[in-house]
């Protein structure tokens, strides 16, 4: 497929959260990294308005495991109180991404930024350098990196299972307005299926349940906001010639 890559991501732990989990305060991870908590991991390795990540599979390379940690999240209204909570993350996670782009066609301010091969490269060189932001699992305290890989190559700790392996309904992700063409913000859900490790995960446009969280706006960007694709792809050649 065009403008397809694979990269592996690896930490100690990950929090993808239930949303389910929240309501008392405390946090409960998904068994299993959600489509939008990929998409944030690969818009830190290289972001642009102009492009939007599809992320095509992932394969989960070690063991499902859970750990329990307390915790004493912070009041921001009043900085001497604590309170008391049971944070449980994934421990110990490495999984390889096959993920490719298309441009933002609810962008069109922002054509003159649409040279396919030159956000391939630059996409290449950073999943390369280990992104260009901090790349973490989920939520900030869980550090992760990121590597080039070759998507099914290794062995995983699931290439032997037989049967599927359901994770039940869960956050696939959301819709934002600059990606959709509509003023509201939208939380879609979808039942995944793993076969020997892998996750196919279906397109935003064919996730079976979307609900309406609220009405937004869609951030504005010009050319003028960002560094055009022609300045960053000379940046990075200038930096390699070095």
């Amino acid at each position: 497929m065009r403008n397809q890559v694979a990269y592996c991501v690896h930490g100690p732990y990950a929090l993808f959260t239930d949303p389910l989990s929240k309501a008392g305060g405390e946090k409960l991870s998904y068994q299993i990294p959600s489509y939008q908590a990929l998409i944030g991991i690969t818009e830190s390795i290289y972001w642009k308005p102009t492009i939007t990540y599809v992320i095509d599979e992932v394969r989960v390379m070690k063991p499902i495991q859970m750990e329990s940690k307390g915790i004493r999240p912070m009041d921001y209204n009043n900085s001497a109180k604590a309170d008391l909570a049971s944070y449980t993350y994934l421990k110990d996670v490495c999984y390889q991404v096959k993920v490719h782009f298309i441009f933002n066609e609810n962008r069109p301010d922002l054509k003159a930024d649409r040279n396919e091969n030159k956000h391939y490269q630059i996409l290449k060189r950073s999943i390369k350098a280990g992104g260009r932001r901090d790349i973490f699992l989920g939520t900030r305290e869980c550090q992760a990196y990121v590597e080039p890989c070759e998507f099914g190559s290794g062995t995983g700790y699931y290439d032997d299972y037989v049967g599927e392996y359901h994770f039940g309904t869960m956050v696939h992700g959301l819709n934002y307005p600059d990606e959709t063409g509509k003023n509201e913000l939208a939380v879609r859900l979808w039942q995944p299926i793993m076969q020997k490790g892998i996750i196919k995960f279906l397109t935003p446009e064919d996730c079976p349940v979307v609900h309406r969280l609220k009405s937004m706006d869609p951030k504005r960007f010009t050319m003028a906001d960002i560094e055009s694709v022609d300045v960053l792809y000379q940046e990075l050649e200038a930096g390699e010639g070095k």
